[in-house]
């Protein structure tokens, strides 16, 4: 039996999901999206991720078409007639239909989708093995292009990104901002650990301010951990003890090699793992 999606206001057969091919958001990638996580049948950190939703909605001029408690029960309608245990829920709104011009203010109200399925986005192994990356040579979006923290559908930006590191057969690709210095990977942010202390770049380097981000900042507070934000450089991720990422798919999962250049021991380290249990704990609610 195929999936329960929700379009609009109610739900449909995922066989019945339809859109039209005036919208704009399939004719100009325009709307915005969020990616949410479903643990033990708690979607995690729901009203976070709706909050941000409305958030990249309001910087594009995007009028949602539901309030926020309204969004937040058809996640949960939808979550739930799909029987989602553990698994991912994909949360969009496009511009909606329009003409093939670019104008946006003539496009009807904004298309709500909600899909509710189950992921893994990479094998167990990686995790306990950690994973290979490399450096793009595709720059990641100036700020003054698209601000990071807006979550748009239009994602060419980390996609060629992508390309790049699977024609190099790594799962992975850290993107470079104009500047040079370190903005994020193709869909998650990045942690690197030196002399103990943990480093991330700072959003105003084209960083999303990730969720999972922000939890792992807090979490490695609480076991005193030093955290810095500070602009971080291809040279620093070369020789820093310990490198990860994280993400809503993703979680925290440990970097071993970047540009042939081995991390650490090259296994994931000692930090990287604390986090990554301290994350798995709080997410399934459960205590140190």
């Amino acid at each position: 039996m195929g999936l329960k999606v929700w379009l609009d206001n109610k739900l449909v057969d995922e066989a019945d999901a339809r859109i039209s091919v005036f919208d704009h958001g399939l004719l100009y990638g325009d709307g915005v999206f969020e990616g949410i996580r479903v643990y033990n049948r708690r979607i995690f950190e729901l009203e976070v991720h709706i909050k941000r939703l409305f958030e990249s909605a309001k910087a594009i001029r995007l009028v949602m078409p539901m309030t926020k408690d309204k969004l937040i029960g058809a996640v949960e309608k939808t979550t739930a007639a799909n029987g989602i245990i553990d698994g991912y829920i994909r949360l969009l709104v496009t511009r909606g239909v329009g003409t093939l011009g670019l104008n946006p203010l003539i496009c009807e109200n904004g298309r709500l989708i909600i899909i509710a399925d189950n992921i893994q986005l990479y094998p167990e192994e990686l995790y306990e093995k950690g994973m290979k990356v490399v450096s793009a040579t595709t720059v990641r979006n100036h700020p003054l292009a698209i601000p990071p923290q807006v979550k748009s559908l239009n994602y060419l930006n980390s996609i060629l990104a992508k390309i790049e590191a699977l024609d190099s057969d790594v799962p992975e690709a850290v993107l470079y901002n104009h500047e040079g210095y370190v903005a994020e990977a193709t869909a998650d942010n990045v942690f690197i650990v030196k002399d103990g202390v943990v480093y991330t770049p700072p959003v105003e380097a084209g960083a999303l301010e990730g969720i999972t981000r922000g939890i792992v900042f807090r979490l490695a507070k609480e076991e005193k951990l030093e955290v810095v934000e500070k602009n971080l450089t291809r040279f620093d991720l070369y020789v820093c003890d310990e490198f990860f990422l994280t993400g809503t798919a993703a979680e925290v999962i440990g970097i071993v090699e970047i540009d042939g250049r081995i991390i650490g021991d090259g296994r994931p380290g000692p930090i990287t793992h604390l986090l990554r249990k301290k994350f798995f704990q709080y997410a399934h609610g459960k205590k140190s």
